[in-house]
């Protein structure tokens, strides 16, 4: 019984360190995936760098833009999930408190 309790704390440990660190990061890598294969031309999106464009092209690897100052190869991987969900995110109306 006392092996069992010394070990227990390290179990803890384990599990504390999968469910904050490695599972976030495997759902992720997950939704990168879909993100990447879900991509067509005329899609807006912006790369990690901060540079916005429309997919002129896509190849098995690399990725057309329309930047507005010509046109630009990327790596897929360079296009940011993040950064374009908020591009393509609806614009709420600001509201307007009345005095």
């Amino acid at each position: 019984m006392e092996q069992i309790t010394s070990f227990l704390p390290i179990l803890l440990m384990i599990v504390v360190v999968y469910l904050f660190m490695i599972r976030p990061q495997m759902k992720r890598q997950k939704d990168e995936k879909k993100f990447g294969e879900a991509l067509k031309r005329g899609d807006r999106v912006i790369t990690k760098s901060g540079l916005h464009g429309k997919i002129l092209e896509l190849n098995e690897s690399t990725v057309v833009l329309d930047g507005g100052a010509g046109k630009m190869i990327f790596e897929r991987s360079a296009l940011s999930l993040e950064l374009t969900k908020k591009l393509n995110e609806p614009v709420k109306p600001a509201v307007v408190k009345k005095k």
